[in-house]
C-alpha cells in the first residue's frame, strides 16, 4: 500500500474512506476504499480492472460529518497489485465546496503526516 504524501499538481494524501463508483451506463454499484485523495482525483482498490477513460458515478464519504460528495469521475490509470487494481480516477463536475472540503481534509493529512515526522 502506497503511504505518505505525493508531491503532484494536486497533492493526494492517504485518507481512507468508503466510495461508491457507479459505472456510466450500467446499473453496478461498486463499494471500495480510497488509497489516496487530493483535489483533482482519488486513487480506489478495485477486485476487478476498470479501462481507462471509463466514466463513473462517484459518491464519497470523507469522515467530516457532512454529507456525501457526488461527482463524476474519469478513470486515468489502473495497476494490479496481489489480488487488486489501485485505480486513479479524475474528478470530473465536482463543485467547488466539495473541493474545499476536500482540500482541507488533505491540509489536515500533511500537517498530521508532518507532526509525525517531526517526532521520530
Amino acid at each position: 500500500m502506497w503511504q505518505g504524501v505525493d508531491k503532484r499538481r494536486f497533492p493526494r494524501a492517504e485518507y481512507p474512506c468508503e466510495v461508491i463508483l457507479i459505472k456510466k451506463g450500467e446499473n453496478e454499484k461498486i463499494s471500495t476504499h480510497t488509497e489516496n485523495i487530493g483535489t483533482g482525483g482519488v486513487c480506489v482498490i478495485l477486485k476487478k480492472g476498470m479501462g481507462r477513460f471509463y466514466f463513473v458515478e462517484l459518491t464519497i464519504y470523507l469522515k467530516d460529518g457532512q454529507p456525501p460528495i457526488k461527482c463524476d469521475g474519469r478513470v486515468v490509470w489502473a495497476i494490479k497489485s496481489r489480488e487488486q487494481f489501485d485505480t486513479g480516477i479524475e474528478f470530473i463536475n465536482i463543485k467547488e465546496k466539495d473541493v474545499r472540503r476536500i482540500e482541507k481534509v488533505v491540509e489536515e493529512c500533511l500537517k498530521t503526516n508532518h507532526n509525525s515526522l517531526d517526532n521520530q
